[in-house]
Order: C-alpha cells, then structure tokens, then sequence
C-alpha cells in the first residue's frame, strides 16, 4: 500500500528564494506547454503528446541554463506529466458528457503551489550521526526538515512533492510499505459510533468529547474576517489580512486533524476488529441547523484516517448498515424509540439503563461481529 508522509520545511532566505524560483519556473512550464497545447491543435488539429513536449523542454532547459536550467530533469517531466493528466481527465469527461467539461486552465501564481521530484534523482533524504536530517535539493541545497516520524526502513520512497501554504514550505513522500499481517485475535473488538455532542462514543463506554476546534477560535477568525472587509481591494494591506485568516485556518485544519490522527492511532494500536456505521454524511452537512458542526467534526476525514491507518497495522474495520442502531436496545434487542433530543437509552424490557450513543455503538459492534462470523 501507498502512504504520504509530510513534513514543514525550514529553508534560510536563500533557499525560500531559491525554492520560490523553481516554482515559478515550473508555472512557466506548465503554462507553456499549455499554449503549446493549444497553438498546435489551431494549426494542425491534433494535440501533441507527453513525450513531443518532454523532447522539446528537454532541448530547451540545455539552452536556458539560468532559468529552465535550474530545474531537475524529472521534475521538469513532472509538470509536464501534470499536463497531460489534466487533458486526459478532460477527455474523460467529455466522453461521459459532463456539463463540468473542465478545459485545462493557465495557472496564477495563487494557483500552482507545489512541484515533485523523483526521489533519489536530484532529491534525496540525507540523515547525519547527531540525528540532524537534511533535505537535499538540486540547485538549492540541504534544507532543515522538521523530521518529527521517521520513514520506515523497509519503506521505498516513490515521488516527492514540494508545496507551499501559506507562504510556509512542505515536502510530501509518496511510500510504498510492505503489507502487514493481519492482528492477533487476542486483541479486543470495539464499536465506535460518531456523533455531535460527544464526537465519539465507544462500545466499552469510552466518550471522546467533540472539541469544537472552529468555534474555539470563532471570536479570532471573525476579527480577522471583520479586518479584511475593511481593506481596499487590492491593496496590500488586504493581502496581508487575507493572510492572516488563512493562517488562522490552517491553525484549526492542523488542531482537528492532530486530534483525529492521535484517536485513531490509539484504536489501530488497541484493537484487531473495530466496527463503524456505514454513515453517508450528506444529511448532517445539508441541514441548516447541524452542517456548522458537523463539518467542524469532520466525519469522513476520522473514517479515512482510521482505515488507512488500520490497513498498515494490519487491523479489520468493519463498515455496518446504520439502521436502528441508535434505537434498538443493545441488551435484548427490542425497538426503544427515541427522539434525537433525547441522550439516555433507558429499556422498558430488559430495563438496560445506556448512554444513547454507548448503546448504538455495542449495536454497532454486534451487527459487525454478525457480519465477519457470517463470512
């Protein structure tokens, strides 16, 4: 299976110049062979193919030694790669008479943010006896990377990205690890249930609060906001406001996705089976009255955390219908109707006394054990 690690870069003033130039240079490319895209279907009616452009920039870069020559060969060949995937998704989509045709577009400097390498080829990790680490670029140096998880041995490094956002540098590694066996099952199963008011309820009886990393910083984000109204249009004060917002909320995207990224670290490394609804958020995020916070909660992103993360350890996630969970008891069975208001699954029957998500979560677990035993 394949997995990105990312890590800020923290490049001196040379090196941010030296980086910012190669992005630019990578625009270029991308815009020009767009053009050159376009040009030659005008003439001759036909488009010219990845491998006509790489020979032609290739030509090009050998005589541009201060310009197109500062980039790596095979990054060059990655922005033109880039290209063609987009006309290729265009072509897609027109056979399938998508209204959204999508025409591959000149890219803006706001536009296009990143470039990639081939690792090992112009790009490589380089590790030193101090435990310092250093990112090696062609044409710009060893740059200090913030190496805060190592890359397994075992791993391979495929493909390199550089980005920037928010004026702050990232190196993304595409690796491909070895598949894990799968867990003992000495290990526990568990049942998980998502909600709004408590972001997640376990069938153990564990409640996982929902921090409300939006509305925390909503009183800052609205002055920032408020501040940005307020400047000209255009003017580089309203650049810098916008800015800041921005930084505002990369702060919060980082706080959510932290928080998600520990809890699901903690159920792959206790559990071998964990049980989900199979929810489709859509009715959450449509309605007026939920959408605000159960955006903030960010459902789908703990989902995919948990299952790629689960994939690699080598643990069973179990998807379940959703149906009745939250209403039938979970200690005999029985349909115990309740309105969304109310927080207690009290049984009449079996007199089974739960908090309401806890219930649905041991519902959950069973339907997934159900379900595994059945295969």
């Amino acid at each position: 299976m394949f997995l990105t690690y990312q890590y800020l870069l923290r490049p001196n003033k040379r090196q941010d110049a030296a980086l910012d130039f190669q992005l630019w240079q990578s625009r270029e490319v991308y815009n020009a062979a767009l053009a050159q895209r376009i040009e030659a279907y005008k003439e001759n009616g036909r488009t010219l193919g990845f491998f006509e452009q790489s020979r032609y920039f290739r030509k090009l870069r050998h005589t541009q030694q201060d310009t197109l020559g500062q980039l790596n060969a095979k990054s060059l060949n990655q922005t033109l790669r880039r290209l063609d995937k987009a006309y290729a998704s265009f072509f897609r989509r027109l056979k399938k008479k998508n209204k959204k045709k999508g025409f591959p577009q000149f890219k803006s400097r706001k536009d296009f943010k990143s470039f990639e390498y081939e690792y090992n080829n112009g790009c490589r990790l380089r590790f030193y006896a101090d435990h310092r680490v250093r990112l090696y670029l062609q044409n710009i140096g060893e740059i200090r990377i913030c190496y805060h998880r190592p890359i397994p041995n075992s791993a391979e490094i495929k493909h390199v990205s550089i980005k920037r956002i928010n004026e702050r540098w990232y190196v993304f590694f595409m690796v491909k690890i070895q598949e894990t066996q799968p867990k003992s099952q000495s290990f526990d199963s568990v049942g998980v249930d998502v909600g709004l008011i408590s972001l997640l309820a376990f069938s153990d009886e564990t409640l996982i609060p929902h921090p409300h990393w939006f509305l925390a910083n909503h009183t800052h984000l609205r002055v920032l906001q408020r501040t940005v109204a307020r400047r000209q249009k255009s003017s580089n004060r309203r650049v810098k406001a916008l800015k800041q917002a921005a930084r505002l909320f990369e702060k919060i995207t980082n706080q959510r996705h932290d928080y998600l990224h520990k809890v699901t670290r903690n159920l792959v490394n206790q559990y071998a089976l964990i049980a989900i609804e199979d929810l489709s958020l859509g009715f959450m995020n449509q309605n007026k009255y939920l959408a605000g916070i159960s955006l903030d909660a960010s459902l789908g992103t703990f989902r995919y955390f948990l299952e790629y993360k689960a994939e690699a350890a080598g643990v069973q996630v179990v998807a379940v219908n959703p149906y009745n969970t939250s209403q039938s008891c979970s200690g005999c069975g029985e349909l115990v109707p309740k309105d969304l208001d109310t927080r207690v699954h009290a049984c009449p029957y079996c007199g089974l006394v739960l908090d309401r998500d806890v219930n649905a979560a041991r519902n959950i677990l069973q339907a997934a054990l159900a379900q595994t035993n059945a295969k």
